[in-house]
Formats: structure tokens, sequence, C-alpha cells
């Protein structure tokens, strides 16, 4: 069983009355996100019993690519991370978890993008359909190039 940390509402009261930051740092360690991201996903692939080259190969990320994040060379962008999600088969609260433990922005539902992301995740369709929907919505792909994500 996962160790409790603390609600992030209880750590910001505590971090607003702190007098010292490198004490409250310290004192709250275990419920900051320290862990790497690719230590993460490792984590998340020994937990489900797959290989990164199975997460790789559903998300569509190029091999050498999904490799380096996986070993910690390359960080990836929010749109490998999102990929990275319908390649675990993740629902929504893990996608965001996903996103947050990369330091990346959530999806977001009033961004017409995120609410395709989002729906497609809630009702675990795959990620060609949900790049075929930003398609028909002449929205930008996922992984698409020039677009930040």
């Amino acid at each position: 069983m996962p160790e409790q940390r603390t609600k992030t509402s209880e750590l910001l009261q505590k971090l607003f009355r702190t007098k010292s930051i490198a004490q409250f740092i310290r004192k709250n360690e275990k419920n900051m996100n320290t862990v790497p991201f690719h230590a993460y996903i490792n984590r998340l692939c020994a937990e489900k019993d797959v290989l990164p080259a199975y997460i790789i190969k559903k998300s569509g990320i190029e091999r050498t690519f999904g490799h380096q994040i996986f070993n910690g060379k390359r960080n990836p962008s929010r749109d490998k991370i999102i990929l990275l999600a319908f390649g675990f088969e993740m629902d929504y609260d893990e996608a965001q978890a996903l996103l947050k433990s990369a330091r990346k922005s959530a999806l977001y539902p009033k961004i017409e993008r995120d609410a395709v992301v989002i729906h497609a995740l809630k009702h675990k369709l795959p990620i060609i359909d949900v790049q075929s929907t930003l398609s028909e919505l002449s929205l930008p792909l996922i992984g698409e190039e020039g677009h930040r994500g």
C-alpha cells in the first residue's frame, strides 16, 4: 500500500505558514514530486507487467525516441506524454497524474483539443480515434510538428 501523502491544500497551508522554505522542503520531501519522469513510467511498466517497447509501440511514438524517454535521455513534450497515456491505456485521472509527474500542464476541458483527448480517455478510445476526431474538427493532431504541446 502506498505511503499516505498530505493533501495539496494541507501542504499549501503549511507552506503559507512556514518561516523557512528549506525546513519546509526537508520536512515535506515525501509529499513532493521528486521522482524523475523516466523512473515514474518505468515503475508503471513494472506495475502493469509490460515492457517499455510495448507501451512505445502502442503509443505510436517513434521507437528510438521512446526508448530515450524511458532511459531518461530525452524529456518528452506534453504531446508525447499524452501519447504515452494512450499507450498505457490510462483513464483521465491517470493521464492527469502522468502529465503532472512530467511537470506538464493538465488537460483542460475549455481547450477544444484537450476536450477531445479527455473524452477519448473517459471512453477508452484508441489514439487513432483521437487523431481522426482532431482531424475532422481541424484541430492539430497529437504529436503534430509545429504544435506547442
